[in-house]
């Protein structure tokens, strides 16, 4: 309670008050500046008025009946009165920034998100390794019954079969490490229930990654081990390169984070450089190994003819594929060289400063997207 009264007097019906050292008292309480007061100020009022409490000062002050005003006197202390003692003002909050509750936890966390930190990298990483976890099981999801299903034209338990009559009619490590997947844990005569269950299981993992931003070492390897049992006994519908791509980007998100944490920033897990350098290492090796399988295969690559049929003869048109074929023998040309370009020259822009990441990284994403919607 606030108390600003220095002596109070009560003679009859006039009550003097004194406002003395005022500004001393508040500014050591914490509140408002007002302006000290010199002298005794006038009474409140006269004439058989009542007091009543006001919620601002927690102190009494007259009623409305109060209209008769007393000529102000010096006010002694009385005996027995005791000073009151300023309240503290209550401690406010520091505000909320737009980021919310995940702004409060990087101040909690005193994590560094500057240049350099990685926090942001891991973060996006994170949900796209989950995104095209999503999309593959759920492609397996719809497709793998018909593919290497019981009825499937490569059926995977066929395929099981025949790798333990290969190695003596028995599962041991010979068989695991040939084909490692869940399946030789299974019952082989419900193929189809444990391929839809595989597939379901990393739809929900992914998914919860995906949305919510937070991934530990326990889902991520979960994902990893899922989709390795797929490609294992996958045959031929799972021999093409993205499929040891997405295994190996899964691998090294393992790695990028926390073993239970599912904080999306963890303090004590910093994102690890090795990691980091290696996923670099990794989209290095990709776009420099399509390039060179161009360049050392076919002689219309070198030519800058490709091109010119491309998308006549592609496997998956899309419905730009028709207009893109018929543009000028020049746009074929450009399209190869900066094909060539993309693929042999832009790769290095990863060793060379953060400027130049951001600039291979713009390059890519224009350089994937071209090639999404035209083939």
């Amino acid at each position: 309670m606030i108390s600003s009264l220095q002596y109070i007097n009560v003679t009859g019906s006039t009550i003097h008050v004194s406002m003395r050292n005022l500004a001393q008292e508040r500014r050591e309480a914490g509140g408002n500046l007002i302006k000290p007061h010199n002298g005794p100020l006038s009474p409140l009022c006269a004439g058989g008025g009542t007091l009543e409490p006001l919620p601002e000062l927690g102190n009494h002050a007259p009623s409305a009946g109060c209209t008769k005003m007393a000529a102000p006197s010096e006010s002694t202390e009385q005996p027995g009165l005791r000073r009151r003692k300023a309240a503290e003002a209550p401690t406010r909050a520091a505000p909320v920034g737009p980021g919310g509750a995940e702004d409060e936890e990087k101040a909690e966390a005193g994590v560094s998100l500057q240049p350099g930190s990685f926090w942001l990298t891991r973060i996006v990483l994170l949900r796209a390794i989950a995104f095209i976890y999503f999309v593959a099981f759920l492609v397996a999801f719809h497709q793998n019954k018909q593919l290497i299903g019981d009825k499937g034209l490569l059926p995977c338990r066929l395929h099981l079969e025949n790798i333990k009559r290969y190695f003596g009619g028995r599962i041991g490590m010979d068989a695991l490490s040939h084909a490692p997947t869940l399946f030789w844990l299974f019952d082989w005569s419900h193929v189809d229930a444990h391929l839809d269950n595989i597939a379901l299981v990393g739809l929900v993992i992914s998914t919860f990654v995906l949305v919510t931003g937070c991934a530990n070492m326990i889902l991520m390897t979960t994902l990893w081990i899922l989709y390795h049992s797929l490609v294992a006994v996958g045959q031929i519908w799972y021999s093409f390169g993205w499929e040891s791509q997405l295994l190996e980007t899964g691998f090294l998100g393992i790695f990028l984070c926390p073993v239970w944490s599912l904080s999306r920033i963890p303090e004590k897990t910093p994102p690890s450089r090795i990691v980091i350098w290696a996923s670099r290492w990794l989209i290095f090796r990709i776009m420099l190994g399509a390039g060179l399988i161009k360049i050392r295969g076919d002689r219309c690559w070198r030519d800058l003819t490709c091109m010119n049929y491309h998308y006549e003869t592609q496997p998956v048109p899309s419905p730009l594929s028709y207009y893109m074929h018929r543009n000028p023998v020049l746009f074929h040309q450009f399209e190869t060289s900066f094909n060539h370009f993309i693929e042999l020259v832009v790769p290095f822009f990863l060793f060379l400063g953060r400027r130049m990441c951001i600039l291979h990284g713009i390059l890519q994403i224009l350089f994937q997207v071209k090639k999404c919607l035209s083939s």
